[in-house]
C-alpha cells in the first residue's frame, strides 16, 4: 500500500482527533508533522497526544530528541520518509498529520533540502546584529539575496531568517534554488480542516486555558531545572517563551496567558499562507458541519 493521507489545517482545529479515528478505522499509523512535538519533556505546550492516545495508535516522530538538540528540516524529512516507508511496507495506512506547513510540504512535494551544517559562530554574529540593528535589517538582507525564501518566512522569525542566510553563505546559492522538488512515490490525499476565524480563536483560547490547568507553568519550570536554557530554539516556541517571561517576572501570569492566545491567533493566520483555501490539492472540510462520515467515505474510496 503506497497511499499517504495528509491531514492539514490551523492549530486547534481537531487534526489529531480526526487522525486517531481514521487510523483506527483503516489500520493506520500517524506520522507527526509538528516542529515542536519532536522534543522530549515538552508535552503540554506542544499539545502532544495523551499517553492513552499514543497507546491506541502507533505515532512516529514524537519525543525523539532532547530540547537542546538542533533538529533540522532535512533531518525531519528523512525520518518522515523512513517512517512512511516502514508503515507502507507493513501494508498499513500512513497518516501525515500536523500544522507546520514547512514540514508537511517538504514531505508531500519532496523538497531537496540543503545539507548545510549549522555555523554557530555565524549564527551568533547575526543574532548580535539583530539585537543591535533590529530583525527587519536581517530580513531585508535575506530579501536581497533570496526573495523567494524571504516570502516563505515570517519577517519576525529571526531564527529562520538566520538559517536562510546561513544556507546562502554555506552553499553559495539561495535556499529557494536548493529546494528543488521531486514528488515522492506515494498516492496522496490531502484533507484540510477549517472553520471561520472567530470559532478557531475561541477553540484556541479554551485550549490555552486548558494547558494552564494541565500544568504548563510547572512543565516549563521542569525544563529549566533540567538545564534547558530559554535561548534554545526549542524554548522559543509559543507558550514556552511567554511562560519563561512569567518565570523571570517580566510578565504577570495573566499577561503571559493573553500573549500566548494572541500569538497563537497570529500563527493561525500565518498557517493559512501555507494551507490556502483555494489550493485545489487540498479537500477542505468545515469542522462545524458533520464531516467525519464524509471524510471516512473519501478515505475508503482513496485506498480502495
Amino acid at each position: 500500500m503506497n497511499h499517504l493521507v495528509a491531514i492539514v489545517g490551523p492549530t486547534g482545529v481537531g487534526k489529531s482527533r480526526l487522525a486517531l479515528r481514521l487510523a483506527q478505522a483503516f489500520n493506520g499509523e500517524i506520522v507527526s508533522a509538528d516542529s515542536r512535538q519532536v522534543y522530549r519533556h515538552m508535552s503540554i505546550g506542544t499539545a502532544k497526544p495523551s499517553p492513552e492516545e499514543l497507546s491506541l495508535v502507533p505515532h512516529h516522530l514524537i519525543n525523539i530528541v532532547n530540547p537542546n538538540v538542533d533538529f533540522s528540516l532535512a533531518q525531519y524529512q528523512e525520518l518522515a520518509y523512513r517512517a512512511i516507508d516502514d508503515i507502507q511496507r507493513r501494508n498499513k495506512l500512513a497518516l501525515l498529520v500536523g500544522g507546520s506547513g514547512l514540514h508537511i510540504w517538504s514531505v508531500l512535494e519532496g523538497w531537496g533540502i540543503p545539507q548545510v551544517p549549522p555555523d554557530l559562530e555565524f549564527r551568533h554574529s547575526l543574532e548580535e546584529k539583530a539585537a543591535r540593528v533590529g530583525k527587519d535589517e536581517l530580513y531585508q538582507e535575506l530579501l536581497e539575496v533570496d526573495p523567494v525564501a524571504a516570502q516563505r518566512i515570517d519577517r519576525r522569525n529571526v531564527r529562520r531568517t538566520i538559517r536562510a542566510l546561513e544556507v546562502y553563505r554555506g552553499a553559495e546559492t539561495s535556499l529557494s534554488q536548493l529546494q528543488h522538488k521531486k514528488a515522492p512515490p506515494f498516492n496522496i490525499l490531502i484533507i484540510g480542516l477549517t472553520t471561520h476565524r472567530e470559532e478557531l480563536y475561541r477553540r484556541i483560547d479554551l485550549r490555552v486555558d486548558e494547558m494552564i490547568k494541565q500544568g504548563l507553568v510547572a512543565e516549563v519550570e521542569g525544563l529549566v531545572n533540567m538545564g534547558y536554557d530559554f535561548a534554545l530554539p526549542a524554548m522559543s516556541g509559543i507558550g514556552y517563551k511567554q511562560m519563561g517571561m512569567f518565570l523571570r517576572a517580566e510578565l504577570t501570569l495573566a499577561a503571559a496567558i493573553q500573549q500566548i492566545k494572541f500569538e497563537t491567533h497570529r500563527f493561525v493566520r500565518h498557517q493559512y499562507n501555507w494551507f490556502r483555501l483555494d489550493d485545489d490539492r487540498i479537500k477542505w472540510f468545515d469542522i462545524l458541519d458533520e464531516v467525519e462520515s464524509e471524510i471516512t467515505t473519501l478515505v475508503a474510496k482513496f485506498i480502495r
